[in-house]
């Protein structure tokens, strides 16, 4: 079977859609406003951006959103791959943070760590369950609903597409095709996150980017991405919990 013909409208729409996406970041991550049943209104426009700007595309280019990977199926490779790589990476998830913390706060590494954490950090001896609050519960949620689904069909679905077809499949590796696309579309994920604390730690985020794209990639849905992308972030809110004063 051979591959669809290379797409050069295809690079133009995604750079327009990220470029103007990014900007209208620039000004609604500066909107401090929380409502109840709401959340924080800033936070609830990007997410609402990131669903538009993939369906008003999809429209445009004569797409459906099932080419950019939003449906289920096939829901058990899904399911499969979302498990099989959290039981890889999680665990070596929680061995460098602790290694990690360890490190840096013990150290002149400190300022590397967030702000003030190395206060709080209580240390390998200090860990304690986590409360399983309704603000838990809720921010699980949120990590399902308002960030990881949006994020995911905006950067895996319609960016990981648009630049696929401008650039060609890239090289298999590991049973999935990796080139310039993929690449492109995790530097992009990593600098959406900056503008929200202007953090160039948040750059670092290129590297689980790889991994959702792969997924994407590897299962054809964005399932297994959305799923390993929140519990990372559910992850990393239960590990500070458990360890941080």
């Amino acid at each position: 079977m051979t591959a669809p013909p290379l797409d050069r409208r295809a690079g133009v729409h995604a750079l327009l859609a990220f470029v103007g996406t990014l900007a209208a970041m620039l000004v609604l991550v500066r909107i401090n406003l929380t409502l109840p049943l709401f959340g924080h209104v800033g936070s609830a426009l990007i997410a609402l951006a990131f669903l538009y700007v993939p369906s008003g595309l999809a429209r445009h280019r004569g797409e459906d959103l099932a080419d950019y990977g939003f449906t289920l199926a096939p829901i058990g490779r899904g399911l499969r791959a979302a498990a099989g790589s959290a039981l890889i990476v999680f665990p070596l998830f929680v061995l460098g943070y602790f290694a990690f913390y360890e490190l840096a706060c013990s150290s002149a590494l400190a300022p590397l760590a967030p702000h003030g954490l190395c206060a709080r950090y209580a240390g390998a001896a200090g860990v304690h369950a986590p409360a399983l609050t309704p603000k838990l519960l809720e921010f699980c949620a949120v990590q399902v609903i308002v960030v990881a689904l949006p994020e995911e069909l905006f950067f895996r679905g319609m960016l990981l597409h648009l630049l696929g077809r401008r650039f060609g499949p890239g090289r298999p590796i590991a049973g999935v095709h990796v080139g310039w696309a993929l690449l492109l579309t995790s530097a992009a994920f990593a600098l959406s996150h900056l503008p929200r604390d202007g953090d160039p730690r948040a750059l670092a985020t290129f590297f689980p980017a790889l991994l959702f794209g792969w997924l994407r990639l590897r299962t054809g849905s964005l399932l297994a991405p959305t799923l390993v992308h929140a519990g990372s972030n559910i992850l990393v809110r239960v590990l500070d919990l458990m360890v941080l004063q």
